[in-house]
């Protein structure tokens, strides 16, 4: 069989560039080993939104006479939990198979592997259905995605029993009473949330010396007093030297600030990082450059081998979906000849967990560091209207700017939606606008909103409600 485009890998990236590919006019297949979707519909973006909904609503059953309101009788159905989760991926996957097949593009289910051939590599399909069968294509796109990292000296490797990876921890039969985090980035808080909205007793243990540490620090601080205050507790600072299984659970040995220190619980869940799905691939024998675990490409997402690219995850940081899908279209708008989207635009960050954490370009000390003179706002929800009338007063918005052009060089929040908030100082980088206009924009009342507005008033002085 003979395309203009092959993709490996069905995910976000993938699935979308082979979208716009075929609006392009080109004859695509996509080949995809487990569900159309990848891992974010099925194993992570999506599903663990549901959970957390599902969390976040139990929780607010315990505070509902703040509201005036009362209810008897609270308690929760996990097994009806969980499957909510997957019927929610179920859903969306079966929409991709929509699109796929809407827009005329051969989905074709199997395990792909590389061979060299020109003008691109040849693609080998060994079959879910059995047998193999041989591709080739114009161009060749490489979506495969990544997987958690493990840390096998550590113990720090899902057993699927007691240690798990963010795949058990969204399919357990029941909720543990005791659980570790290990990691304490987007997952490993958004699933410590999650647990702890349930009862579980959870410990975030995180290497560094603070959570979510590519937050700005300030946001970073906020919201560890936040989860405090819901009952999680944190080890910070602490290396995990062993993670092993006991009769009854885990049991980690810790070392922090050059001390001892061993915790016990019944569940561990592995949350370190992510490595690139690139074993297996034939990549090794093409000669494409890999370097920690992630393929190497350039700003089109070209590898190191004529005619074949790579997006998303296994193409390295941010592993995030947005990203995945924008280097995918930007990647088949350049095959195409066209002026290709902006691949320098902003990427913005999202953790779901209670609060919400949401940011944008860079820190007030990535800002400094880089040699901006910088000018910062801050706007705390407990003054804005919106969110006092919601009872969502935790958190508060911060803006760096450049003092001597008024660029916007980053914006960080943590509270109430604010992952849906973050898109409008997004949008407001990649039109490249300045405090001047931002001052201007008119924000509605009473919104949560607001307090971006407010936050950038306050970077010059001119903050009217704080």
């Amino acid at each position: 069989m003979e395309f203009d485009l092959v993709i490996i890998g069905a995910g976000p990236g993938g699935y979308v560039a082979a979208i716009r590919a075929s609006q392009l006019g080109m004859k695509v297949a996509i080949v995809e080993r487990e569900a159309l979707g990848g891992v974010c519909l099925n194993w992570g973006c999506i599903p663990t939104k549901a959970l957390l909904k599902s969390g976040d609503l139990y929780e607010t059953l315990s505070h509902l006479e703040d509201y005036g309101l009362s209810v008897t009788g609270r308690s929760y159905d996990f097994t009806k939990v969980i499957e909510r989760s997957r019927g929610v991926s179920k859903q969306l996957s079966a929409g991709v198979a929509f699109l796929m097949k809407k827009h005329k593009i051969t989905v074709i289910e199997g395990t792909a592997k590389l061979e060299k051939s020109t003008p691109a590599p040849k693609i080998v399909v060994a079959l879910k259905a059995g047998g193999t069968c041989t591709i080739q294509a114009k161009s060749v796109i490489l979506a495969t995605g990544a997987r958690a990292r493990v840390i096998e000296a550590a113990g720090l490797l899902p057993d699927g029993e007691r240690i798990w990876s963010y795949r058990e921890a969204m399919v357990p039969k029941s909720a543990p009473k005791r659980l570790l985090v290990i990691g304490s980035g987007a997952i490993g808080i958004e699933f410590a949330s999650f647990y702890r909205s349930l009862g579980s007793e959870v410990t975030v243990i995180e290497a560094l010396d603070r959570i979510l540490p590519v937050e700005d620090e300030e946001v970073s601080t906020a919201a560890k007093k936040a989860f405090e205050r819901r009952g999680l507790a944190f080890r910070v600072g602490a290396k995990v030297v062993k993670l092993a299984k006991t009769a009854k659970g885990v049991v980690v040995d810790l070392e922090v600030g050059g001390k001892a220190e061993r915790l016990e619980a019944d569940i561990a869940i592995v949350a370190v990082g992510i490595t690139g799905n690139v074993e297996n691939l034939g990549l090794e024998a093409l000669g494409v450059k890999v370097d920690r675990g992630h393929v190497v490409t350039n700003v089109h997402s070209a590898t190191s081998v004529a005619g074949l690219y790579a997006i998303g995850d296994v193409a390295g940081p941010p592993w995030l979906a947005h990203k995945a899908s924008h280097e995918g279209v930007h990647c088949v708008e350049h095959l195409a000849g066209q002026k290709p989207a902006n691949l320098t635009a902003p990427i913005p960050g999202c953790t779901y967990a209670n609060p919400q954490v949401a940011s944008v370009g860079q820190t007030e000390a990535q800002a400094k560091a880089a040699g901006h003179e910088v000018r910062v706002g801050r706007f705390p929800f407990r003054v804005n209207g919106k969110a006092i009338a919601a009872g969502e007063t935790e958190g508060f918005v911060k803006t760096v700017f450049d003092a001597k052009t008024g660029a916007l060089l980053g914006a960080h929040l943590i509270g109430a939606e604010v992952t849906e908030m973050i898109q409008g100082f997004a949008i407001a980088m990649t039109l490249e606008a300045t405090e001047a206009e931002l001052m201007a924009t008119v924000f509605p009342h009473p919104t949560l909103s607001e307090a971006m507005h407010e936050s950038v008033l306050d970077a010059y002085g001119r903050a009217l409600h704080l």
